[in-house]
């Protein structure tokens, strides 16, 4: 036996596979995200014999090429796995075969293996790639695929006819492989490419090989237009104009997707978009929907297309958005309904996941970002694979029954299953002003934590981006630059929301500044900037997201960071405590007017937040503390001793106050203004 206190080293075929894997899952053109399996076949001494073992590694159910460890790999023996050939019950039954892979591990952990582990287990090869590059799906989907693999590839390459994955395919592919010693790999109809090799090296060369080849026929010998001729009016709009108009129509369209269950979305106008918009055969490709597997479970069986050209309206895009997500929604219904049986699982939702605006772009959707993103990233492959099939044939893709199978499949279903319960603010889009620092960069930390997508926004887009930076990348945060004092800044700022993730949920009103002076030092420009900042700024944010919230009919929560002095009459401070009273009646009248379409508004009451406060830090700190005759190092802890808890309030505990006010268990609650402050009495709401 191995010392226990010795660590275990990576098998060398292992290590190769690992290597491998990185390296095709780096490349787009080699395979999607998450998409494709790689396997290697060699030799370890059994830890309870002692003898030597021929073990399978393959990549794992759900794992990704491009960032997979060691522990994505799932471990099997290679005899049991074979042996499972001798009991398989035949294609109407195969799916209880992924079920017995689990009694074929090696050893402890590792993930649970995928669907294709049998393509990997049965041919005879100890290197086997399985990926889906758009160039091989290409030729997968042409209506003459199997003409065209021999003319490509001649002998070299070996096509086999569309088959859902699962054990026959393994056995198929296996039967090919021995049938055609000269083979390298093979085209899978409708789905993707698979080689194999005696060494790793042979292996990952052949697949390039394969993809190169494939790529370079296309590039040589597709049509000038295989999108058809340009439509007149559907030429992508200028930069400036698309985005504009992308962020008008976002909110309807987050809406749209969001009709069954929340989703965040993703925008992109890739060229490669708004090329295949802006030319005549769009509708009928868009209308034929996706064909590899990975591709329709990400984006649903097609597209919904807006049908007006790019110069259309925003009012009029809009209302016909309306219109054409009521007849998907049936569409979606009729197809369900035309295919499901009593053992299908129930339909899952009938929004969009992919909505396609000519001379604007495509919005993708998501239980998260990086989902949406995924999501958009798997159309703009899907329109690689048609642009390339219809540059040598015609695009066929499976057929919808096909599609069906798989979309609701059982094991598909298991898998959804299993996914860990989503966090509290899971699909909510955040955005919270003044937010890279003190109480802000709290929240937007919080609410990240929580699961909100957060935008952070502040008057320094390089401490904005810091922040966000920090709070976990793209996916997660984005900072954005924003004046809340002035109105096109604030409109900039939510356009830039909008087009991250989609749309606003969440919106926290924190942007602030005082400046501490007695009534007669007090100037008429620092009555006005703060004023200007805290007053009319959230008057400003509220306004421009309220709009995106009432479009998007999916309420909302608007939390306005105001103040113990807007309630308590502390000495100089008369600007500051002014402003921050308007706040708190924006609260109460802002809850009274939005309440109706399912926006809540309340507000948050701190006092004596110093640690961490850009507010303390600039001035108000030293002043406050010349005010109360303390040394200014020493203020949070006064503050503290004049509360009732004795306790320092820290931008965490206003986080956390947020946090609470924006949960289903407060979903009754708006016009609230919620203390945070460890007790003082004088500021007691009455």
């Amino acid at each position: 036996m191995t010392d226990s206190s010795t660590a275990k080293q990576t098998n060398p075929a292992a290590a190769a596979l690992i290597e491998r894997s990185n390296r095709l899952g780096a490349d787009p053109k080699n395979t999607n995200y998450a998409g494709g399996n790689t396997s290697a076949k060699g030799t370890e001494t059994d830890p309870v014999t002692g003898e030597p073992v021929e073990l399978l590694w393959v990549k794992g159910s759900g794992g990704d090429l491009g960032t997979l460890r060691e522990p994505g790999l799932a471990v099997l023996r290679l005899d049991r796995m074979r042996a499972l050939v001798d009991v398989y019950p035949g294609i109407d039954r195969e799916d209880e075969m992924v079920a017995a892979f689990d009694y074929c591990l090696h050893g402890k952990g590792g993930a649970a293996p995928s669907i294709d582990t049998a393509m990997h287990g049965l041919v005879d090869a100890a290197h086997v790639d399985h990926l889906h590059p758009d160039s091989g799906i290409a030729i997968a989907t042409a209506a003459d695929g199997e003409a065209l693999t021999k003319e490509i590839f001649g002998g070299k390459v070996v096509w086999v006819p569309w088959r859902r994955p699962g054990f026959q395919l393994g056995l198929d592919i296996a039967a090919i492989k021995a049938a055609n010693p000269n083979a390298v790999g093979c085209i899978l109809g409708g789905h993707g490419i698979t080689a194999w090799g005696e060494t790793s090296e042979e292996a990952e060369a052949r697949s390039l090989w394969i993809i190169d080849t494939a790529a370079d026929y296309i590039a040589e010998n597709s049509t000038a237009e295989p999108f058809g001729p340009a439509l007149e009016g559907y030429a992508a709009l200028p930069n400036a104009e698309r985005r504009a108009k992308a962020a008008a129509l976002a909110p309807t369209i987050r809406g749209i997707a969001s009709a069954d269950r929340p989703m965040v979305g993703h925008f992109t106008d890739a060229d490669v978009v708004l090329d295949f918009l802006a030319h005549a055969e769009h509708p009928r490709l868009a209308a034929l929907g996706t064909s590899c597997p990975d591709h329709f479970l990400r984006t649903k069986v097609k597209p919904l297309v807006l049908d007006l050209p790019a110069g259309a309206s925003v009012e009029d895009s809009i209302a016909r958005l309306r219109e054409l997500a009521v007849s998907y929604r049936e569409d979606y219904q009729a197809y369900y309904d035309r295919h499901a049986t009593p053992d299908s699982p129930a339909i899952r939702g009938k929004d969009p996941l992919i909505v396609l605006v000519p001379g604007v772009g495509m919005f993708s959707f998501g239980k998260d970002k990086q989902t949406a993103r995924v999501a958009g990233e798997f159309y703009v492959n899907a329109i690689n694979v048609m642009r390339g099939a219809e540059g040598l044939s015609t695009y066929a893709p499976i057929d919808e029954a096909e599609k069906f199978r798989i979309e609701y499949w059982a094991l598909e279903e298991a898998k959804l299953q299993r996914m860990p319960k989503p966090k509290p603010l899971a699909t909510r889009i955040a955005l919270v002003t003044g937010a890279a620092g003190g109480i802000g960069k709290a929240t937007a930390k919080r609410l990240a934590a929580e699961g909100a997508c957060v935008v952070v926004a502040d008057l320094s887009l390089e401490k904005a981006e810091a922040a966000a930076a920090e709070i976990g990348g793209p996916d997660v945060a984005v900072g954005v630059a924003a004046d809340v004092s002035k109105a096109d800044a604030v409109q900039a700022m939510v356009d830039a929301a909008v087009l991250a993730f989609g749309g606003l949920d969440l919106v926290v009103n924190n942007a602030g500044l005082s400046l501490s002076k007695a009534l007669l030092d007090t100037t008429e420009a620092d009555w006005d900037l703060q004023h200007d900042v805290m007053a009319k700024g959230s008057f400003l944010v509220s306004k421009a997201t309220a709009r995106v919230m009432v479009e998007q009919e999916m309420g909302g929560d608007i939390v306005y960071i105001s103040s113990k002095n807007s309630i308590f009459a502390g000495p100089n401070n008369i600007a500051y405590s002014a402003a921050k009273a308007d706040q708190a009646h924006q609260v109460r009248l802002l809850a009274a007017e939005l309440g109706a379409h399912g926006i809540k508004v309340n507000g948050v009451n701190p006092d004596g937040v110093v640690q961490g406060s850009g507010i303390f830090a600039s001035g108000w700190g030293a002043n406050r503390a010349a005010v109360y005759g303390v040394e200014e190092k020493d203020l949070g802890k006064f503050y503290a001793q004049r509360t009732i808890l004795k306790r320092e309030v820290l931008p965490e505990n206003i986080a956390n106050a947020v946090f609470v006010l924006c949960t289903s268990d407060l979903s009754h609650t708006t016009g609230l203004h919620v203390p945070v402050d460890a007790g003082v009495a004088a500021a007691f709401l009455r």
